[in-house]
C-alpha cells in the first residue's frame, strides 16, 4: 500500500488502520473467549438438564402398570427446541423422549458424560445401576447461530465507531500539525529576497532542528549575497571619481587642442567615459534594488516622485515627448521614494532611448498604484520579451544602453512583490512597447 505524500494524511492513515486493526483483533479474541465461556455455559446446562430429567423420568417409568413401551411426551404450547432428550433401558429400548426427539440421531450408550459427532452435542448419564440411561442432545448449529449473534453484536458497533475513530484521529493530527502548517503559510508569504531569520517558538520538537538549520543556511545565503552586493556597490561608486576626472580630462584636451584628430579622438574618449559612468550607476541601482529596503514605515504621495523624475529626464530630452498622466487625488504608498526614482527613472529612459525619435512616450500613474510606460516601436517577439529582464540583454538594437534598466525594474518588483508586466505590441495596437508594474498603495 503506497502513503499518501502528505504527512497529515499519512499519520492520520497510518494512526486509522493500526487501531482499526488493533480493534478487530481485539473483537475477534473477545469472541474466541466468548465461545469458550458460551460452550461451558451450554454444556453446564446440558448436563443439568440431564440431572433434573433424569429423576423425574425413573419416577414415571417404574409406575408404569406396562414396561418396555414408548411414551412420548407431549408440548403444552409450540417452541423452539433446543434439548431434546430419550431415556432407554439396558437394552436399548425407549422408554420415554421429548416430543422433538429424534432416536436416529442419538448414539448407542457407552459410559456417562459428553459426546459430539458432527451436527450434536450429547449428554450421557445413568440410574438405578445402568437400567435406565438418559441422553440429552443439542444442535451444534444453536451454538454457532448464538456465536454468530455474539459477533456481530461485537463487530457492528465498530462500523460506527471506527469512522467516528478515523475522523477523531485526523482532527487530532490536523491539530497537532496546525503549527507546521502555519509555519509553511509564514514561509511561503515571505517575499524572494527576505531572508531574515525563521521564528520557530510553536514548533514540535521534532521540527525545531529543521528551523535551526534554514535558519544557518539563510545566514550563509544573506553573508554571499550581500558580499556580492557590496562588491558591485562598492565598485561602481569607487569607480565615479576616477571617471568624472577622466572626463574632465578628455573635455580640456578637445578644448585645449587644436588639431582636428585629436579633438575628435578626445570626443570618443569622453563619450566611452560617460557610458561606462551610466553603467557603474545602473550597477549600483541594481546592488540597490537587489539588498537594499525597498519600503517604509511611513507613506508618501508616488505623484512627486514621478512628476520630478519625468520633468529632470524631459529638460535633458525632448519635453514634448513625454506626455505624463497623474491622478487628481495622492497616491499614497510605503514605497521607498529613491526606489521609485530609481524604476521610474530606468523605465522612461528605456522608452526614450529605445522608441522612435518622433514619437510621444506615455507615463501614467492610476490611483490603483499602476505605474506604466509606453513608447512607439516596432513590435517585438514573445522570445525577445522573455528574456529582455535578463542582465546586460538588450534585444535587437542598436541604440545606446547598458542593458541593465529593465533587469533593475525587474528586481525591484520581485522585491515589493509586485507584478512585472511587459508586451509588445501595444494593447489594442499593431505597434509599441509597454511596461506597467503594480505598485504597492494605502487604501485612500
Amino acid at each position: 500500500m503506497k502513503l499518501p505524500r502528505s504527512l497529515q494524511l499519512r499519520l492520520a492513515t497510518s494512526v486509522g488502520l493500526l487501531l482499526t486493526a488493533l480493534w478487530l483483533t481485539a473483537a475477534s479474541l473477545t469472541t474466541i473467549v466468548l465461545r469458550n465461556e458460551m460452550n461451558e455455559v451450554f454444556d453446564s446446562a446440558l448436563q443439568e438438564t440431564a440431572q433434573r430429567l433424569l429423576p423425574l423420568a425413573i419416577v414415571d417409568i417404574v409406575n408404569r402398570e406396562e414396561e418396555g413401551i414408548t411414551q412420548r411426551l407431549a408440548t403444552i404450547r409450540e417452541h423452539d427446541e433446543y434439548f431434546t432428550y430419550i431415556v432407554r433401558d439396558e437394552r436399548g429400548r425407549v422408554l420415554l423422549q421429548s416430543h422433538g426427539a429424534d432416536p436416529t440421531i442419538f448414539p448407542a450408550y457407552e459410559d456417562p458424560g459428553f459426546t459430539q459427532n458432527a451436527t450434536y452435542r450429547f449428554f450421557h448419564d445413568e440410574a438405578l445401576r445402568g437400567s435406565l440411561r438418559i441422553s440429552v442432545a443439542e444442535p451444534l448449529t444453536h451454538r454457532a447461530e448464538v456465536a454468530r449473534e455474539i459477533q456481530m453484536g461485537l463487530s457492528l458497533p465498530l462500523l460506527i465507531v471506527i469512522p467516528i475513530a478515523l475522523l477523531a484521529v485526523l482532527f487530532a493530527v490536523r491539530l497537532s500539525l496546525r503549527p507546521l502548517n502555519q509555519f509553511r503559510s509564514a514561509l511561503a508569504a515571505r517575499g524572494a529576497r527576505d531572508l531574515s531569520p525563521l521564528a520557530g517558538g510553536d514548533l514540535p520538537t521534532e521540527i525545531a532542528p529543521v528551523v535551526e538549520t534554514l535558519n544557518g543556511l539563510l545566514t550563509r545565503l544573506e553573508g554571499a549575497f550581500e558580499a556580492e552586493r557590496n562588491f558591485a556597490s562598492n565598485a561602481a561608486h569607487e569607480l565615479r571619481t576616477p571617471l568624472a576626472g577622466a572626463i574632465a580630462q578628455a573635455q580640456r584636451l578637445r578644448a585645449e587642442t587644436t588639431d582636428p584628430m585629436a579633438r575628435e579622438r578626445a570626443g570618443e574618449i569622453e563619450s566611452t567615459l560617460k557610458r561606462l559612468t551610466r553603467f557603474s550607476e545602473r550597477l549600483m541601482q541594481l546592488a540597490r534594488a537587489e539588498g537594499g529596503r525597498l519600503r517604509l514605515d511611513h507613506a508618501s504621495d508616488l505623484r512627486a516622485v514621478v512628476r520630478v523624475i519625468a520633468q529632470d529626464i524631459g529638460r535633458a530630452a525632448s519635453p514634448e515627448r513625454l506626455h505624463l498622466d497623474l491622478p487628481a487625488q495622492p497616491v499614497m504608498s510605503d514605497l521607498d521614494p529613491d526606489i521609485l526614482g530609481i524604476l521610474s527613472r530606468n523605465l522612461i529612459e528605456n522608452a526614450l532611448r529605445h522608441g522612435h525619435a518622433d514619437a510621444p512616450v506615455e507615463v501614467s500613474l492610476s490611483a490603483s498604484g499602476l505605474l506604466s510606460v509606453a513608447n512607439d516601436c516596432a513590435p517585438l517577439d514573445p522570445d525577445t520579451l522573455a528574456r529582455l529582464t535578463r542582465r546586460f540583454e538588450r534585444g535587437d538594437t542598436r541604440a545606446d544602453g547598458s542593458g541593465l534598466g529593465l533587469t533593475i525594474v525587474a528586481a525591484i518588483a520581485q522585491g515589493i512583490d509586485s507584478p512585472l508586466t511587459i508586451r509588445s505590441p501595444r494593447p489594442g495596437q499593431t505597434t509599441g512597447f509597454e511596461v506597467s508594474i503594480a505598485l504597492p498603495v494605502e487604501p485612500a
